[in-house]
């Protein structure tokens, strides 16, 4: 797919892996909305690439219909890309016997999985009313899953379950959607340079990037903007969920 003259929303796009992707796209021509919460950054990462922000909660449907409109309203809808996520962090089992809290678990299912998918439906959807290009594509879906959906750590019971979710969507969304010519992916993502991880202690870091088998370093945001650009641009591929981590298989922690 072209790129340049595309409507393009992306999810959590206020930093860290939807904020590159946001940038790549919009540095390839496309009319790019992010949504998040945090408004003050997103209105900031939105003026610097000539965008525009919706404040969003991903899991409200109201809210997504309304931004997905928004995100149409300048160009066709052609691209999604979801991005918004949370990785709280508790065992089944505490170390003092208690179990773990099941509105923590049902709160990152809500976001990771519930707010994919929200996304994805509602965008598909206006996708699917666009015109389609010769080859009748009419727009690509990337979603975010983690190779802690194969590999879920300690203390990720809820943020695998999450992401092997998507995982499980991918295949399943893109059958759904061939009628309509829209190509779903996901991309799997190791351990990056995110805000998450840039207030670990620097030996951390180096300890995380160590494990990566090449090259040995933390995951750059650039990087995962770069497959999800490849993504949309490549018509071939659908249905995969891509693994992005410098062959890095996750020990049990």
């Amino acid at each position: 797919m072209d790129i340049a003259g595309a409507g393009a929303v992306v999810s959590g796009g206020a930093s860290g892996l939807g904020e590159a992707a946001a940038r790549e796209l919009a540095a390839a021509g496309a009319s790019v909305t992010i949504l998040d919460r945090n408004a003050d950054a997103g209105d900031a990462v939105a003026a610097a690439i000539g965008g525009r922000f919706v404040a969003c909660d991903v899991t409200d449907e109201d809210q997504v219909t309304a931004a997905v409109e928004v995100a149409g309203e300048q160009a066709p809808l052609r691209i999604a890309v979801s991005c918004a996520g949370i990785a709280p962090a508790a065992r089944v089992v505490a170390r003092d016997g208690t179990p773990h809290p099941l509105d923590l678990y049902r709160k990152v299912i809500e976001v990771n999985q519930v707010g994919t998918f929200n996304l994805l439906r509602i965008a598909a959807a206006a996708m699917a009313r666009t015109e389609p290009f010769d080859d009748g594509e009419r727009g690509v879906v990337v979603n975010t899953a983690s190779v802690a959906a194969y590999e879920g750590q300690v203390g990720q019971i809820a943020y695998a379950a999450s992401k092997a979710a998507v995982v499980g969507m991918t295949i399943a969304a893109a059958r759904d959607l061939a009628g309509v010519g829209v190509r779903v992916c996901a991309i799997a993502p190791g351990t990056f340079e995110t805000p998450m991880l840039a207030g670990l202690p620097e030996s951390v870091r180096e300890g995380l990037a160590h494990e990566v088998v090449f090259p040995q370093r933390l995951g750059r945001p650039s990087d995962f903007a770069h497959l999800v650009r490849s993504i949309v641009e490549n018509g071939y591929l659908n249905g995969e969920t891509i693994r992005l981590d410098g062959a890095l298989r996750l020990p049990p922690r």
